[in-house]
């Protein structure tokens, strides 16, 4: 399996300013590329540039300017060509499936972070003074950087990034590990519900509670985007030093919220994997929950609007930002499948209207947000708990008509 690892990096003054270069002169090779194939598809013969072509003239683009282009790795160059290639198949895709296709945009110098090297010892090499006590990292073109390596990077690594976040720069590696020793089996199997009152709810009856970083920063982060709203719009290098920090204050709390929440989702799942065999989820389409509601033209008065609800859902969709499900079922799968557990997304629809006790379906079932009585039964509950119930067993039906 394919496991990662992120790294602080604690590089020199020197080094830092020879990274920030890399990360520019990748950028302008991926705008340059961009360009090239808006260029070739506007003209007359509508040519389309793929990357095998562009990946040819990396050479002499190297040759040309050697102070730039030709001081970085090749191969990580040819890494920001893929990146660039992958960008256009998906656009492609969207288009042929019908979605909103999103053309591929340039990129800014401080929107650019990330620079792959796709293989270890091509460019990079990690660990790279392995009888010095302080972990190393060497990159082409910058030297040996110091890594906080805080904990053991277990398996053989297969490639390297460096990613740079806010004004901190960290090392990602990507490693091939041996399939690890499942968990000891407890025999318990779960269903869990996701909500914005409570940010999880489980057949058993239990709750974990919603923290809401992002609510709880609101004030702070209002704060500060009023103080950078005061400055012109400037691309970075026209800044002036207290734009720069009021950019710099924005960026650093954005990211202690979504540390918080990557946090909270990191512990939820562990959890959840160590204490059950089987857990079911919901297969929730975030993206589709959070879409902004469809305008309603009036049609007594033409150029008019109805009222659409819109400032509501505004407000749903930004707990549904903040609560982070997309990125805690990535986790939860991913900590699953090391750990030896099963986890199985199953149909959401009906789950919190459907009486567990006697089947029957309906909306009246659930008159409020936490309530569940079944008009036919009068079964009562938790309409959360109602919902993890039906997922469990939803799931293990799957399971049964689809063994392994």
């Amino acid at each position: 399996m394919i496991r990662a690892y992120k790294f602080l990096m604690r590089p020199t003054v020197r080094q830092a300013q020879a990274l920030g270069e890399m990360l520019r002169d990748h950028c302008s090779l991926y705008n340059g590329a961009l360009q090239e194939r808006r260029d070739a598809y506007r003209h007359v013969s509508k040519t389309s540039v793929k990357y095998g072509m562009q990946s040819a003239q990396l050479k002499d683009i190297r040759a040309f300017d050697p102070e730039r282009q030709g001081r970085w790795s090749f191969s990580s160059q040819q890494a920001t060509l893929r990146r660039l290639d992958k960008a256009f198949a998906a656009f492609f895709r969207r288009v042929k499936s019908g979605e909103t296709p999103g053309y591929p945009r340039f990129r800014g110098v401080s929107w650019f972070d990330t620079v792959e090297f796709p293989k270890d010892g091509d460019g990079c090499r990690w660990d790279s003074t392995p009888h010095d006590p302080v972990t190393r990292v060497r990159f082409q073109g910058v030297g040996h950087v110091r890594v906080n390596q805080h904990r053991a990077v277990a398996g053989r690594v297969k490639t390297v990034s460096v990613k740079r976040e806010g004004r901190k720069w960290f090392v990602v590696l990507t490693v091939e590990q041996d399939q690890p020793e499942p968990l000891p089996a407890t025999g318990s199997v779960v269903g869990i519900d996701l909500g914005i009152a409570n940010f999880l709810a489980d057949s058993n009856g239990g709750f974990v509670p919603n923290p809401r970083h992002g609510r709880r920063a609101a004030g702070k982060l209002q704060a500060v985007q009023r103080a950078l709203s005061r400055f012109p719009r400037r691309k970075a290098k026209d800044r002036t030093a207290n734009h720069q920090r009021a950019v710099e204050k924005v960026a650093r709390l954005h990211g202690k919220v979504r540390r918080r929440r990557l946090d909270h989702a990191h512990k939820t799942a562990l959890g959840l994997v160590r204490a059950h065999d089987v857990i079911a989820h919901e297969d929730l389409k975030i993206r589709n929950m959070s879409k902004a509601p469809a305008p309603k033209p009036d049609p007594g008065r033409p150029g008019t609007f109805l009222p659409n609800g819109a400032a509501a859902k505004a407000g749903l969709n930004t707990s549904i930002s903040d609560a982070g499900w997309g990125v805690f079922l990535t986790i939860l799968h991913a900590k699953a499948e090391s750990a030896g557990r099963e986890v199985i997304a199953v149909d959401p629809r009906n789950t919190s209207r459907t009486c567990p006790a006697c089947g029957h379906v309906a909306a009246e079932n659930r008159p409020t947000q936490e309530k569940f009585h079944c008009v036919a039964c009068g079964h009562n509950a938790h309409a959360d708990t109602v919902g993890a119930t039906n997922v469990l067993r939803a799931g293990l039906a799957r399971r049964d008509a689809n063994p392994a």
